[in-house]
């Protein structure tokens, strides 16, 4: 039997003040716990009323931190109940700031796994060990090189996937339990982190080539081997490697991308969701992307696929988008275009006039998007100038500042409201307060990548899919732009996060169904309803 210490510092078996007088006496907990016994609800209620007299946002994620070390159902149970609230505390935008100081804060490594390219024999060792015996359905993993809009930050990137996991069980219930954070520490290029004594990572410069690539293929190799059930989600890759990692892979394992493949999803749903509201059709758009990195490359991949999925031919469907990086329009003599770029690069023939298309504007002038989206960590560069020349020939312009965190945004809400005199379809990258104009009350959807990948992640789990395949995204995303209200005056283009636990279930059913359909789940699964409810965790004490 385990003595009390073990137990209550143990976050999956303790349950602090919750533990019955029976369970004290069994276990050995008598006289180790004060003499009141609690409920989940009394103890969601204390420490609620605790977190709110934190003094910021900050404190009030170390509060919360704190509290998943401790207790993690009491955890998950506060955060299903106030999950738009404290989402953006425990995940982005302020879990950038707690990269930013990991070293300084780091108390407990919160059952995350770090895998050291300096000892890839250790890596069957290491994720034996991160996992402690648990059936590990669940792994994101990051190498933390494009952290969200902040950069390279090394081992302190491991806070990406911890946050990460904390939105799947908080909006999908997946099981706690069946979750692994990990970091792959291949060094890091942040002369801050390499300079900082505090450090904790690796202290070279980031490992390229084979043998970055040889240290992946053989952790994936490993995580295979030890858990057979295994959907793996890769998290803020650079851009040289994320693509061809995804690539590699995704049509071997059961894998996703959320940077390529998330991102590019839920911009297509606000996409979709928004032509709902206007009426138009997807085949008549015409979509920029200002920021070709990993994220905006990667929806404008998806945006492609769903193109086709519509009936356009390849070579139709590449004429629907327009990619802007900070050499202005690409072009297919544009210098050092990544293989993710290239298939959307454009002629100059196209154009009279192709050298002055070096700006976001002149791009917006020549070609009159009806949608564009913003990926490029650059603050205000959908100025008043762009967006109202973009308005002149859009009756309903789609513009997605998707930018993130706040202070890197394209462009605020209230602004693209203004500037298209209310006509703008707004989603934005971060929460926005509703818009008040001309007795209109706008509501902003949030392009959180967190409205699709709970949902899916659920729905490949419960279903046993073997891959993730362009079908199931493509389901996944009418799923979720099919959740709008397009007769309401000022309706948001995506669901809102406030719903995030009920579209996550019904995303979950679509995507298994649409697994079982496709024929590509390792078991037989007859139900997608009752595979998901069946797979679906609950914060709640057991005896």
């Amino acid at each position: 039997m385990k003595t009390a210490q073990e137990i209550l510092n143990n976050p999956f078996l303790n349950k602090g003040t919750a533990f019955t007088m029976e369970e004290r006496k069994a276990l050995n907990l008598t006289g180790t716990l004060p003499p009141i016994v609690q409920t989940l609800e009394e103890q969601v209620e204390r420490t609620y009323n605790q977190c709110c007299k934190k003094a910021n946002d900050q404190e009030k994620r170390i509060y919360l931190m704190t509290l998943f070390n401790t207790n993690r159902i009491l955890f998950y149970a506060l955060m299903a109940q106030h999950v738009v609230e404290f989402m953006p505390i425990v995940y982005d935008p302020i879990v950038a700031d707690a990269i930013r100081q990991y070293d300084e804060l780091f108390m407990k490594p919160q059952d995350a796994g770090f895998l050291s390219i300096d000892h890839p024999e250790d890596i069957e060792t290491s994720l034996i060990n991160a996992a402690g015996g648990r059936d590990i359905r669940l792994i994101v993993v990051t190498d933390a090189e494009a952290i969200l809009g902040i950069g390279d930050w090394g081992v302190n990137g491991v806070a990406i996937s911890i946050g990460k996991l904390m939105v799947y069980t908080a909006a999908a219930g997946i099981n706690p339990d069946n979750v692994l954070p990990l970091v792959l520490d291949v060094g890091t290029n942040n002369k801050q982190l390499l300079d900082n004594p505090l450090y904790l990572g690796n202290r070279h410069k980031r490992v390229r080539g084979q043998a970055y690539y040889d240290f992946v293929d053989k952790f994936v190799t490993t995580a295979e081997k030890l858990f057979p059930h295994l959907y793996l989600h890769w998290e803020d890759f650079g851009r040289p490697n994320a693509a061809a990692i995804l690539e590699k892979y995704q049509e071997k394992i059961t894998t996703f991308n959320d940077d390529i493949q998330g991102t590019g999803i839920v911009a297509l749903a606000g996409i979709l969701g928004a032509l709902n509201i206007s009426k138009e059709k997807y085949t008549d758009q015409k979509v920029m992307i200002f920021g070709a990195g990993t994220a905006g490359a990667g929806i404008a991949h998806q945006i492609f696929e769903e193109f086709m999925q519509q009936g356009l031919s390849e070579e139709e469907a590449r004429k629907h988008i327009y990619l802007v990086d900070k050499q202005g329009l690409l072009f297919e003599d544009t210098n050092d275009l990544t293989e993710a770029q290239k298939p959307f690069v454009r002629q100059r023939s196209e154009f009279e006039d192709s050298p002055p298309l070096s700006t976001l504007y002149n791009a917006v002038k020549a070609i009159h998007p009806s949608v564009l989206i913003g990926t490029s960590t650059q603050p205000g560069k959908f100025s008043e100038e762009v967006v109202k020349e973009m308005a002149t020939a859009v009756k309903r312009p789609i513009i997605f500042p998707l930018s993130n965190p706040t202070e890197l945004a394209e462009a605020k809400a209230e602004d693209l409201i203004r500037w298209t005199d209310g006509r703008a379809l707004i989603a934005t990258g971060i929460p926005s307060a509703p818009v008040e104009y001309k007795g209109v009350t706008y509501n902003i959807g949030q392009a959180n990548n967190a409205l699709m990948y709970p949902g899916l992640g659920l729905g490949v789990i419960a279903s046993t899919a073997k891959v993730v395949n362009q079908t199931l995204l493509s389901a996944a995303a009418h799923a979720l732009g099919g959740i709008v209200n397009p007769d309401q005056p000022g309706a948001a283009v995506l669901p809102p996060v406030d719903k995030l636990t009920e579209f996550s279930e019904h995303l979950a059913i679509v995507v298994a169904q649409n697994a079982i359909q496709q024929g590509i789940t390792k078991k037989k699964i007859n139900n997608a309803q009752e595979a998901v409810r069946q797979m679906k965790w609950f914060p709640k004490y057991t005896e």
